[in-house]
């Protein structure tokens, strides 16, 4: 009898990527990171289990958007008191906050449940060009958009 191959975490071997986000578009950056941290680069993909890799990103100070959401995109959160919804334009939360707008952008393409959260706890965004996981010898990944 055959049986169908059910993939399991402890058979994945996880590998560490680093993407350089400088001059790259933010959207399909975002897309290329979410199908790594969910593992559907991999042929043994299952949804159910978390199978992904490690991405760290760098320089996400220099991500570039198309047309004029630097001015219009507007970020939003809520502080929980009545009247707390505060809320920051493009340009000024890559001033202030440029992980926030790269991990933002991640965190949506990925699953709203617990195993989610385990994938985005694999992502690891850094402002400029140099991140402190040498040890763990990632491998240079291009996105070609």
């Amino acid at each position: 009898m055959r049986t169908t191959y059910i993939a399991k975490e402890s058979d994945v071997v996880k590998k560490w990527y680093v993407i350089d986000a400088a001059d790259v578009t933010l959207g399909r950056m975002a897309t290329e990171i979410a199908n790594i941290l969910r593992g559907k680069n991999k042929p043994q993909y299952a949804p159910n289990v978390d199978m992904g890799d490690y991405v760290i990103v760098v320089n996400a100070e220099k991500v570039a958007v198309t047309g004029k959401k630097l001015e219009q995109k507007m970020y939003h959160h809520h502080s929980g008191y009545t009247g707390g919804l505060k809320t920051t334009r493009l340009d000024k939360m890559l001033e202030t906050h440029p992980e926030r707008v790269v991990e933002h952008a991640v965190k949506g393409m990925l699953p709203k449940n617990a195993l989610g959260r385990k994938m985005f706890a694999k992502l690891h965004v850094y402002a400029g060009a140099e991140h402190p996981h040498a040890a763990q010898k990632p491998e240079k990944l291009e996105i070609k958009f």
